[in-house]
């Protein structure tokens, strides 16, 4: 490459440096910020803490069976209505031999145990008619009025004491209350004979129940265990988690059950969420509550803060507290799903229709804050004003301005300090 051709490539380069330089010196220099001017306004301004968390009704039941074995029939679905006592599902029971002869044996000990007390009442009967208990107590009783006869008349004749008379018709008294208690214990050993063999017949009739309970799935008595799944409850079916030929076991003392069907009631519902521990010590009960649902974002929703948590729970790094809300009753309203996600605002503190400005046009210098005012053009004038509640975006001014003053909008406060 030639001399010259170097020194054109020097002074292109010379001047492409320069251009960028006189750009972006242009680009610093963009002449004196023209500032904008707004009002106060009138507003509402709320302080709030917000909890996430679902719709959940209040009274939620899972209907369990009282039997294994296989759901024969359904007769509902989700989403229906029932009434307490409604048939839900039939259950087919599917015996095991072992347990069909426990039970018959079981049958067979009952009614000897039924026999066997039987022939106990009839002897303690025939005991209690012939008086065969008492008769003791009844003999002494008779020598005791013989004895007593006598003495009344030595005593008559003299020949006897006032003492010792008196001896004879204590004792008279003594065998007289004796008798009196050996025939109510008479009368009370029969009675709980004829208790035992009233119980020995429900034991007998529980026995019989069970093993046709097992053979047939149904019982003669409305009483005792049926293979029909019925309600517990008034309400809406949530879901039913089975399905027909379905396996199903009996809730008991090592196992919770097979859930036949989720029932709830719908009309009776709550908020149940949780808030930052930040905002809990600000919360008590009875305070309102501003539900909004995901699934029906342009409705808002009242409730009433009824639970807070004496207890915080870890989560994400947080501790987080859970608190329950009432949710008002809508006649005619959206529904709400259980399950629902949504977020409540709950109010701590409310301002209406009040003097109002944006926090960002405020300027807070030591322990003052102001405003600055349209004087002129371009020109602000700084103004004290005093502060009240704030939600974050807009401060509620308590005095010191009023909505006919132009006040400057501060947009970009870097610009500002550029300037300055």
């Amino acid at each position: 490459m030639n001399k010259g051709c170097l020194i054109g490539l020097g002074v292109i380069l010379l001047l492409m440096t320069g251009g960028l330089a006189i750009y972006f010196m242009n680009q610093g220099d963009g002449g004196p910020i023209q500032y904008e001017s707004t009002k106060a306004e009138v507003k509402t301004i709320l302080n709030k803490a917000v909890a996430t968390g679902s719709i959940k009704p209040r009274l939620e039941v899972n209907v369990k069976p009282q039997v294994s074995g296989v759901v024969d029939q359904l007769y509902v679905e989700a989403g229906e209505q029932v009434k307490k006592g409604q048939k839900l599902a039939k259950i087919k029971l599917i015996p095991s031999e072992v347990n069909v002869n426990s039970a018959r044996s079981n049958v067979e000990l009952a009614r000897i145990r039924v026999a066997e007390s039987k022939r106990e009442l009839e002897r303690q009967k025939s005991v209690f008619g012939k008086k065969l208990d008492v008769e003791e107590a009844q003999r002494s009783y008779e020598l005791a009025i013989q004895e007593e006869k006598r003495q009344q008349q030595l005593l008559d004749e003299g020949i006897t004491s006032s003492q010792d008379y008196d001896r004879v018709k204590l004792d008279l008294d003594l065998k007289k209350n004796a008798l009196d208690n050996a025939k109510l214990q008479s009368r009370n050993t029969l009675s709980q004979f004829e208790s035992t063999l009233d119980i020995r017949q429900q034991e007998l009739e529980a026995a019989i129940n069970n093993l046709q309970l097992l053979k047939e799935g149904v019982t003669k008595s409305s009483r005792q265990v049926s293979n029909i799944v019925v309600a517990t409850v008034d309400g809406m079916v949530l879901d039913v988690p089975v399905e027909e030929g379905s396996s199903v076991i009996e809730r008991n003392n090592f196992n919770e059950g097979t859930s036949i069907a989720v029932i709830a009631d719908m009309g009776n519902i709550i908020f149940e969420g949780n808030v930052d521990e930040s905002d809990v010590g600000k919360l008590s009960e009875g305070m309102p509550l501003q539900l909004t649902v995901g699934a029906i974002p342009d409705e808002k929703f009242e409730a009433v803060l009824e639970f807070i948590s004496p207890k915080g729970v870890e989560a994400d790094g947080t501790v987080k507290f859970e608190i329950k809300a009432a949710i008002a009753a809508r006649p005619g309203g959206a529904f709400l799903r259980a399950g629902y996600s949504g977020n409540g605002d709950i109010i701590i503190s409310k301002r209406d229709s009040v003097v109002a400005v944006q926090e960002r046009d405020v300027v807070y210098e030591n322990d003052s804050t102001y405003v600055e005012i349209v004087v002129g053009d371009q020109d602000f004038e700084k103004k004290l004003i005093e502060l009240g509640l704030s939600d974050g975006l807009y401060v509620e001014v308590v005095n010191g301005l009023d909505t006919t003053t132009q006040i400057k909008r501060r947009i970009n406060p870097e610009n500002e300090k550029k300037e300055g």
